[in-house]
Order: C-alpha cells, then structure tokens, then sequence
C-alpha cells in the first residue's frame, strides 16, 4: 500500500512516498480503508525533528487520525464493525496510509450526515478544544482569548467559547481577513499575533487557551485577570522561554495560574463521549468543520510547506 514517511527530519522534503505491505488488525484492532488522514500541527513538530529524543525514528509514518471503512478486525473485535463507516485515532503517528490499523477503543461510527473528510477535521481538535476549556474552568459569562485561532484547534475554541456564553471572545491572528472569518465563526474581538489592538477589546481576559506557545508566550500573562487562567493546548511556534514562570510570581497578587494540557490525560471513555456528541452535533450543521484544502496522500509534501509557510486556515486533509 501507499505510505508517507519521514525519509529525513527537517523540512517538508523529507516527507517521501513508499510502499508498505497492508497490515493486518492484530487483537483488540481495526483495519481502516482510509478515505481521508488529518495533517495535525504536532505531524509537523515530529517531521522538523524536534522529539527525536523521544524515540521518533526516520522511516516513521506520521498521522493521528483517519476515517473510513472498517474492512477487517483482529481478535476480541465484534465483527460488526466491519463494513462500518467510522473516525480512529491512530495516535502519534500511522495515519498517512491507505490502510491503517486503529484500536477498536479509539475508533468511533461516524453520522450519515458527516463526511470523512470532516471527521478527521473535527475529531482531534475538537477534543483538545473541549477538554482545554474545561481545563482552565471556562464558565459562561467569562471573556476568553485564543491565541493562534486560525488553526484547527483554535477554530474549534472560538466556537465552543461562543457557544458556551462567553461574554466576549477575541482572538489573535495573522490578517485581516482571517479575523473576518473567525468573527463568522464566533470571534467578537480580532486582534494583532502581539494580543494587541481590537478596538473595544478588552484589557484583560479570564482564559487564555494558547496554542501557540514560543517565546512570545509569557507576554500575554499580562493580559490576564485576576485569578485568570492560561492553557497551552500546543506548542505550534516551540516550547517557551525557560523563565517563562517568573512573569506570573512578578504579578504574585493576581493569583494567575498556568497549565499545560495534553488530550492523553483524559479518558478514552470521556474522549469518546465527547467525539461523539461533536460528530453529532457537526452533522446537525451546529458546529463548522473548516477544511482549507483537500490534497492527495502523495501531495503531503505540499501539505507541510503550506503548515511551514504559515497558509493554512483550518485544517488540511489527505485522500489516498
């Protein structure tokens, strides 16, 4: 079968096109026929090298998350599930396949109504977006900034902090017209990558989801309230400045808080709920999935230019 692979880490050129043979579910797993795979911020964090020291290798497949249909299962597995129309998460890497092999546990039935291509744009974000508002305590009546709303996860926020009551709900980004469309989305304040300017913004914000991360990060600790609460949900412009913590002990008598959230802490049973409720509710046309461009698989290499380069509004799908 058609496979992606880091062939070497750098830049997207390292990305290859190989042949691998059609692996087979082993117990407890899936075998997807993937008609759609999610290119993710963090597959571009693991092609540029970045967590080697992890134990990535060259030759790693990346790709958290497909959807398509079931065509075999591995022992234990309900047969079923074969012939099903389902999203699986296929974790740090696997995924920019043609046939992928998923945990029957972390593979969900997918709605009529939803296409494959908005699984794979909602699932992972959607998640992450949910479970880092719940992480900062988000209550309605709140004022919330996303930082680096224009991609996959930062949409996702932007419209769950709308929906949830938040009494105002800015965001940063990289253009005028990018502010536009998550203003469509549910953005009442656009404001500069700084967190500055936005007119009638305002000064202070209760939650800050970042999903940016850099060096920049400490600085919008000033924009915080009294007892308000920053989440990292990515890390898309790298880990922050070492002292980044000596901001928040600066300002000790506003009792800020910091804290970093990882999707990997949450149950799958959690996880799963929720998936199900946003595939749900996506295929009612209550929330937008945003797809910037639909490439083939062997065009990955164009999808991580466009992500390197700084293009991409949404999410970028691939299609075997």
């Amino acid at each position: 079968m058609k496979a992606i692979s880091i062939q070497r880490y750098g830049g997207p050129d390292g990305l290859a096109v190989v042949d691998l043979p059609v692996p087979a579910p082993a117990a407890g797993q899936v075998l997807i026929a993937v008609e759609a795979a999610g290119v993710g911020g963090v597959d571009t964090v693991i092609r540029s090298g970045a967590l080697a020291a992890y134990g990535f290798k060259e030759g790693f497949v990346p790709g958290g998350e497909v959807a398509g249909t079931v065509t075999a299962v591995g022992d234990g597995v309900d047969a079923a599930w074969t012939g099903r129309r389902v999203w699986g998460f296929t974790g740090t890497g696997g995924g920019y396949v043609e046939q992928a092999v998923v945990p029957a546990e972390q593979t969900l039935p997918l709605p009529d109504s939803l296409s494959a291509v908005a699984a794979v744009t909602l699932g992972s974000a959607g998640a992450v977006a949910h479970f880092g508002l719940r992480h900062a305590h988000f209550a309605p009546g709140e004022t919330v900034l996303v930082r680096g709303a224009a991609g996959s996860i930062g949409i996702m926020a932007v419209q769950l902090a709308a929906r949830g009551g938040a009494a105002a709900v800015a965001v940063t980004t990289s253009s005028a017209e990018r502010g536009e469309r998550l203003r469509r989305l549910g953005a009442t304040h656009v404001l500069e990558r700084s967190g500055h300017g936005g007119g009638e913004a305002p000064a202070g914000y209760d939650v800050i989801i970042d999903v940016v991360a850099g060096e920049d990060m400490p600085s919008f600790f000033d924009r915080l309230n009294p007892n308000g609460r920053m989440v990292a949900v990515g890390a898309v412009a790298g880990r922050p400045p070492a002292d980044f913590g000596t901001k928040i002990m600066a300002a000790f008598q506003k009792s800020m808080s910091f804290a970093a959230f990882s999707a990997a802490t949450v149950t799958r049973a959690d996880l799963r709920a929720v998936r199900g409720e946003q595939f749900a509710a996506a295929g009612r046309g209550e929330i937008e999935t945003v797809v910037h461009e639909v490439l083939p698989l062997d065009q990955a290499v164009l999808a991580h230019r466009k992500m390197a380069a700084g293009e991409v509004f949404g999410r970028i799908v691939l299609t075997p």
